[in-house]
């Protein structure tokens, strides 16, 4: 089978590295353009060491005639608000698109300046992005040409929550999501606050009201269970480089025993091949840790009448470049376990 040619732009981030280093290893795949404006020039390989030897080519810049002339697929990983800039041209030239940022998750276009501060400048085009979360969305996906991948959290929040919702076994009022993450999820740029001085030994919540993946997460949720579900969301970041694990509360809507909901986690995941269903053991981020797996598990508090839904991903993986390589894989044709069935690292 031909090669697929994929490029990348915005390679030297986290994300887009690692989708670089998903794709250095896939069967089907020759990576075409890398491109990082600060880095143009340099080897990727001199930015992630970890790559010499298997991607070892330059960085160069941003041509949208020539990569979209040149990629089956282009998957863009850039700071949100950047990407709605450079689509419509990279689609003009024949290339499918996967953004691995936030400019084409949500459907109305009014909320981005609610909810990201910019006003979007490729509306046309929001009807059209497929939200990439393969669970829920794989037929869509397989016949996309512009795929939006899911945000970290959302990504966590909404595999655990999904079949209470489905099911209909909880109430839509009331859902309140705890969220941690490693410091990865803030880019390579990273921000204020993110030396090991400030971060080690150290948990904060921020966004406490407001995150803009709320939106993404409501937006998801809502379509899972036919009408309009507001969540409370609260990430927090924590002293470890990579992961994200969710606790998800839900008041039950009906009676619900934990082992009724256990075995509809099963049924619901049965056939989806990078969501493990845990039963005796809970979901830890180190059991994910440079993979493409989201673990969930489900407890039943009958007390207060809740169920607590738990989920761990990698925010790099599952929660970015493996997704966006799940997705690839579809829009392709392929099986979309090629190039990403593998253990994580462990410990």
């Amino acid at each position: 089978m031909k090669a697929i040619k994929v490029s990348v732009i915005g390679a030297s981030g986290y994300g887009g590295a690692e989708t670089v280093r998903l794709l250095a290893t896939h069967p089907q795949v020759q990576l075409v353009h890398l491109t990082a404006e600060t880095k143009k020039g340099a080897a990727m390989s001199s930015l992630y060491p970890n790559l010499r030897g298997f991607v070892d080519q330059m960085m160069v810049e941003a041509d949208l005639e020539r990569i979209g002339n040149d990629s089956e697929v282009t998957i863009v990983s850039l700071p949100s608000g950047m990407a709605m800039a450079l689509v419509p041209e990279l689609l003009k030239q024949g290339s499918k698109v996967i953004d691995v940022a936030a400019d084409f998750r949500l459907k109305q276009a009014e909320l981005y300046p609610q909810w990201y501060h910019v006003t979007h400048t490729a509306p046309e085009y929001l009807s059209e992005a497929v939200y990439g979360l393969t669970e829920l969305h794989r037929d869509e996906i397989a016949q996309a040409r512009l795929v939006a991948d899911p945000g970290c959290y959302p990504a966590a929040s909404i595999l655990a929550l999904a079949p209470l919702l489905q099911a209909g076994k909880v109430r839509l009022q009331g859902i309140v999501i705890d969220a941690k993450s490693g410091v990865s999820g803030a880019g390579r740029g990273g921000g204020g606050g993110l030396g090991f001085s400030e971060t080690n030994e150290n948990v904060k919540a921020y966004s406490v009201v407001g995150h803009n993946h709320t939106a993404e997460i409501e937006q998801e949720l809502s379509g899972i269970a036919g009408t309009s579900v507001q969540v409370v969301f609260t990430p927090h970041l924590i002293p470890m480089t990579r992961g994200i694990l969710v606790t998800a509360y839900a008041p039950l809507a009906t009676d619900l025993s934990e082992p009724e909901a256990f075995d509809l986690y099963q049924q619901t995941y049965a056939r989806e091949p990078f969501v493990r269903v845990l039963d005796r053991v809970l979901p830890e981020t180190k059991a994910t840790l440079g993979s493409n797996f989201c673990d969930v598990a489900v407890r039943v508090n009958q007390r207060v009448g809740v169920a607590i839904a738990i989920a761990a991903i990698d925010n790099l993986g599952k929660g970015a470049a493996g997704q966006a390589v799940q997705n690839l894989n579809l829009m392709c044709g392929l099986p979309e376990e090629t190039g990403l069935r593998f253990p994580g690292l462990y410990p």
